[in-house]
């Protein structure tokens, strides 16, 4: 069950952000699309609901709410940033605004952007390892093991976001002469 809300929530995330964007430029229903991209952190909060309810009802905490916890802290510390890719996007195909911004290529301003995609993906871990942190103290000690996997998971995706992007610091990508 866990697993097919999760993908429900994936699809209307983004069933959520067509239509709240199609509000907004096609329709020119500007506050009915925000109101319905506003409606997006509905959808973890119902999975964040279901997925305590499940656990608490005696369900073995396993994988799945391990997913549950991590598909949370992806949307948070991604989510805002896909919303805002997508309306730039869409702004300028369909409402004459500018073109989107391109990330810089080269140099100190190349390694501020990628430090700024670590610090969105850091977010993303820190609230999985959060939530899976409340959800071992919610259930107890006893098999909580797939929780701790996770959470090593996530340190582990810490690690390779801090890795890239002091890449970018200690070795910039130089323009070509």
């Amino acid at each position: 069950m866990i697993v097919g809300l999760i993908i429900a929530c994936e699809v209307a995330f983004w069933v959520l952000l067509a239509a709240g964007l199609a509000f907004r430029y096609l329709l020119k229903m500007p506050r009915t699309g925000l109101a319905l991209l506003l409606c997006e952190p509905l959808l973890e909060l119902l999975l964040f609901v279901v997925t305590a309810v499940d656990l608490r009802n005696g369900a073995e905490p396993d994988w799945r709410h391990g997913l549950a916890a991590v598909y949370i802290g992806f949307t948070v510390g991604l989510g805002h940033s896909t919303i805002a890719w997508a309306d730039a996007r869409i702004a300028h195909r369909f409402a004459g605004g500018p073109p989107p911004v391109k990330p810089p290529r080269y140099g100190m301003a190349r390694t501020v952007h990628e430090c700024r995609v670590a610090g969105r993906w850091l977010v993303a871990a820190l609230v999985a390892i959060g939530l899976l942190q409340a959800a071992i103290w919610y259930v107890g000690n006893g098999g909580t093991g797939s929780l701790r996997a996770w959470q090593w998971r996530m340190v582990w995706l810490i690690g390779v976001n801090v890795l890239i992007a002091a890449s970018y610091a200690l070795f910039p990508k130089r323009r070509p002469a």
